[in-house]
């Protein structure tokens, strides 16, 4: 978080309130409907939405930094961003490093092949199968865990896992129900591709759902982003940002 001396000089020059403070925060800008970038290099989608929602909330402004996944954790604790809003599962691998919020929403996941390919969900099913996950997510630790006679491709972006899997390089993918939905099946590029199985949730792996991250020592912060979320789910706020994306309840249960 920044304070901006420009913004001090005003204050004190002028007897307002203090300034405005800049939240840096880490987003993905490649896993739409949540994060996904345009051509002007603008990051629009749910979590985006939220982003600015919950720092109007707390009277902060948001800068969002681009970040690829893996660099997501090390550039919060370095001190690059001081809050991850990428649709990050709290989990406890996790939180040996870092804190996380309340969760936003829900994340149970599921496969996505071909439609008519007559796959379906058990270990046995996919033995010797090849299912794509994106790397350093609690998809790659469930497949590893529940799926072990499986053969994982491992990619850095959900996008890459989507396209091998429209080129045939992959039999499956797993992923999260919510993301492969809208952004993918739901898309041109979905198109003769359909979920098989049911939703899966591991709790052990897949913690509460997804939460904000923050630093450890940053806990004013983490309070003030989970109030604020409770904020924004009671006052209509988090329903009508949901709306435009989703046409079920996203939080859960």
């Amino acid at each position: 978080m920044r304070r901006f001396p420009w913004a001090v000089a005003v204050a004190v020059a002028t007897m307002v309130a203090p300034p405005v403070l800049a939240l840096d925060v880490c987003v993905e800008g490649t896993y739409p409907p949540f994060s996904d970038t345009l051509d002007d290099g603008t990051v629009v989608g749910f979590d985006i939405d939220i982003a600015k929602a919950l720092c109007d909330r707390i009277g902060e402004s948001c800068e969002f930094l681009r970040t690829d996944w893996a660099r997501m954790i090390p550039s919060l604790v370095s001190g690059e961003c001081d809050a991850i809003i990428a649709s990050m599962s709290d989990t406890p691998e996790r939180r040996a490093f870092i804190d996380f919020t309340d969760r936003y929403y829900s994340a149970p996941v599921r496969f996505v092949g071909l439609a008519g390919a007559g796959l379906t969900d058990t270990p046995e099913a996919l033995r010797g199968r090849m299912v794509g996950v994106q790397r350093g997510t609690v998809n790659q630790v469930f497949m590893t865990v529940h799926y072990p006679g499986t053969l994982i491709k491992i990619y850095d972006n959900q996008e890459h896992v989507l396209l091998d899997l429209t080129l045939g390089r992959l039999d499956a993918v797993l992923g999260e129900a919510v993301q492969l939905d809208a952004g993918f099946l739901k898309t041109r590029a979905g198109r003769g591709y359909a979920f098989f199985g049911g939703e899966h949730f591991d709790p052990a792996i897949q913690g509460t759902g997804a939460a904000i991250g923050v630093r450890k020592a940053d806990t004013d912060l983490r309070d003030r982003l989970s109030a604020a979320i409770a904020a924004i789910r009671g006052d209509g706020t988090y329903d009508g940002i949901a709306a435009q994306y989703f046409e079920f309840d996203i939080y859960g249960g």
